[in-house]
């Protein structure tokens, strides 16, 4: 497990099966934000099992021991730079402690898993009207591509 700490006290680490139950909150909180109904219980079992089958890596932000945010990786690979690439999939800070570093200290670790992996690159996506994000990661040293288009097919 490694964890970076800031001098707010601030303490990143790699969740564990352990972690869930703390870290399912705030992840049907996120959930909600993009509008999907409450669901406390899928929350936890869906953290649960990408946990357990080693399907994602999430990070939590602790203050005193108390969770308050968490940035969720899924591995994936490049087919043309033959190495693993990881996508930035969710990333939550509690409300109340937002404007404190904490969203800089779980991509700057981001950035050290995706390094510690090998990875090519880091990626991520989000809604066009979230400004807020869009600043947060171009002051993390994100950069927004423009040469490639995102088409998806919705399954239901």
């Amino acid at each position: 497990m490694s964890s970076a700490e800031s001098t707010e006290g601030i303490v990143v680490s790699v969740a564990t099966e352990v972690d869930v139950d703390s870290v399912a909150p705030m992840y049907d909180s996120y959930r909600a934000f993009y509008r999907a109904e409450p669901d406390p219980e899928g929350s936890r079992r869906f953290l649960r099992e990408r946990l357990s089958r080693g399907e994602s890596i999430v990070l939590v932000a602790r203050s005193r021991g108390e969770p308050v945010g968490f940035l969720q990786i899924y591995p994936s690979f490049s087919s043309v730079a033959m190495r693993p690439i990881l996508v930035v999939n969710d990333l939550f800070v509690r409300p109340e402690i937002r404007r404190r570093g904490v969203g800089f200290l779980l991509l700057e670790e981001a950035k050290r898993q995706a390094r510690d992996r090998g990875a090519v690159r880091l990626s991520l996506s989000t809604q066009v009207t979230n400004e807020a994000a869009q600043a947060l990661y171009r002051a993390n040293g994100w950069v927004r591509q423009d040469d490639f288009f995102v088409f998806t097919f919705k399954m239901v």
